[in-house]
Parts: C-alpha cells; structure tokens; sequence
C-alpha cells in the first residue's frame, strides 16, 4: 500500500465517507498550509510605538545600595529611564544592608499597591518568597538580574547572561593563545562572590568552554566585587602563579585593584579578560597601556529596559516588535566581547 493510500484509509476510519467529500475543504483549513494572517506577522499596530504615552502606572524599585559602580549604575539607570515617561511614577524603597532588610522594605511597598515592582535582590534565593507574595497579591515582579529560583515568584525576568560571560572570556582567550601558539596556557581567574550562583555560572562557562580546547585554570582566587578584594586576590594569585599566560577577572570594579596588584608585582608577562564592561576598562582597553585587553559585557542597561518592560506590563501592552501581546516571561541579554578594535561603540554603555 502507497503512503497516499494508508492516509486515505486512515481519514476513512477518522471521518467516515461523507467526510471525504469535503477533502477539498479539510486540506485549506490545515495549519501547516494556511497563510498566517497580518496580526501573525507583525504588530496588530504597526503605526504605534511603545513610547507613546499610556495609563499612567507606578513602578516600585529596589536595590541595594550604590557601594559598586555596577550596582549604582542599576540604580541611575532605572531612575532616568523611568523620567523619560510621562505616565510613570517611580517609587523607590532602601533595600537595607542585607536580604531580611529588603524583604522588610519590600513589604511596606507592597501595601502601597505599586502596578509593578522592579527588584535587584540581594539574594534571588532570599527574596524568592517575596516575589510569589507580590504576585500573589496581584502585582507583577520583574525580577532584575539575581534570578528567584521559582518561576511563580516572577512576571518577568531580566538578566545577563553570566554563563555566556564565561564562554565568552574564554573564547577570546583561546582565539589569543592559538595566534601565538600557547599549547599549554597557565590561566588563573578571580571571580566574584562565590556564593552567589551567578558567580558560579560564570566561572562554569569559563571552565566549560576551556575544557572543550583541553585547557583548564590553574588558580582560582574569589574576591567580592570591590577593588580592595580584587587587589588582595590578585597579589595572592600572582604569588601562587611566577608565570601566567592569561588571567580572566569577573569584574572590572574589582578589577581596578587587580591592575593595581599586577602593576605593584611588576608582571606583564600575561594578558587580562575583564567583566561587566566598566567605562574604565574600556578607555584601558582603547589605550592598550595594561595587561587588559577585552572585557565581557554585563551591562546594567538592563536595568532602563527593565523599567521600560515594567511599564508596558502595567499598561497591558506588549513590546511594538514582537507580534506577541504581552511582554515575554524571560530576557538573557547576550555577553558581548569588547576589545580594542570596538570600545569605541561600547563607551556609551559603560558605567
């Protein structure tokens, strides 16, 4: 029996003979044939644009305090991208010095019945059971960078990709020690915060990705986010390690006091990856006058599209290119490698 007769039979069995006689019409109306309609393939509104003003809706914000140029950069971004619409007002509430303090703060906003609230948690996993309260409560979370564990305590999610930055630093490095013929690299890394799983995702792309071309780090030194902790960190790394071909840094805050250390050791033998792409590390970078030649971006711009994104949700509208009517459940923004052939590009994103 052909193919044609087996689905033929088959349709029989499905429809019985008086249903055969309307093939013709069966056939038109399935999906995989039909012609998507103009709502399927670009905005039902195509003239229209997200900025122009709708309900007027109140973002809640927190975050906590500006003591990294990244996590103040957060900060000042949403504070600005929120002025630039007519129909947002911006309330924001003192995260504290840690995740119960935040909690604290976030419930006495909730009872001020925000459209939406906009959170950078000291802890993702902390402040998890805040976020399902919030939605709970029926006020949408968008939840900023350190990720809740639950899928139910957040409307939208808006991050980095910190694997990505892994991959990313690690791929540059191995395109470098394949132009000058490094068989064997000696590589050492100084993350951030390693109890953070966002620490731990970036250093498991980095490892991933130099496992793959059968390199691995041969010392691994955490430091906190801050140029002090950087510069202890990379003096006790430059001490394990008397020769190094590459070093990759998480975060080039921190990674002003690794140069410091580098330079106070006199060491130049290795080239340096950074991240998050500070402004800093970028005019280094376009300078070429340090052992830092690219960094990998984590750029807290996330945190003017998360408001953006925020108040579309509280208007019940969607993004103006997306055919979707409603805002997306997750954004990763890619890891970009910045190095001195494109700083200039990048300047304007730097913190």
């Amino acid at each position: 029996m052909t193919q044609h007769s087996r689905d033929l039979s088959r349709r029989r069995l499905l429809f019985g003979t008086a249903a055969l006689g309307a093939g013709a019409l069966l056939t038109a109306c399935t999906s995989n044939e039909a012609n998507p309609t103009q709502a399927q393939t670009k905005a039902a509104d195509p003239a229209g644009s997200a900025a122009t003003p709708g309900k007027r809706v109140t973002i809640g914000f927190s975050a906590p305090a500006a003591d990294h140029g990244w996590i103040a950069a957060i900060t000042n971004n949403a504070k600005a991208q929120a002025g630039a619409y007519s129909d947002v007002e911006f309330k924001s509430v003192e995260a504290g010095a840690d995740a119960a303090a935040q909690r604290a703060a976030l419930s006495t906003l909730i009872s001020q019945k925000p459209d939406v609230i906009v959170l950078l948690p000291h802890d993702g996993k902390e402040l998890n059971a805040f976020g399902l309260e919030a939605m709970q409560a029926g006020i949408p979370v968008v939840n900023l960078d350190r990720a809740f564990p639950d899928a139910r305590a957040y409307r939208l999610q808006i991050k980095g990709d910190n694997y990505g930055m892994g991959v990313s630093a690690a791929t540059y490095m191995i395109e470098q020690f394949k132009a000058k013929g490094v068989s064997s690299p000696i590589i050492g890394e100084i993350p951030g915060i390693d109890s953070l799983e966002l620490t731990q995702e970036r250093s498991k792309g980095f490892a991933d990705t130099l496992a793959a071309a059968g390199f691995k780090v041969a010392n691994r030194r955490p430091a906190e986010f801050t140029a002090d902790s950087g510069q202890q960190a990379a003096a006790q790394l430059l001490q394990a390690l008397p020769k190094i071909d590459a070093i990759w840094n998480h975060d080039d805050d921190q990674g002003i006091g690794v140069l410091a250390a580098v330079n106070q050791a006199n060491r130049k033998e290795f080239f340096m990856v950074g991240g998050a792409g500070s402004k800093k590390a970028m005019e280094d970078i376009q300078a070429d006058n340090t052992v830092l030649k690219a960094t990998v971006t984590y750029s807290p711009s996330m945190a003017s599209s998360a408001i953006s994104l925020a108040r579309l949700i509280g208007q019940g509208r969607g993004m103006s290119d997306l055919v979707e009517l409603q805002v997306p459940k997750e954004i990763v923004l890619a890891s970009e490698t910045i190095t001195k052939e494109n700083a200039s590009n990048y300047l304007k994103l730097g913190f």
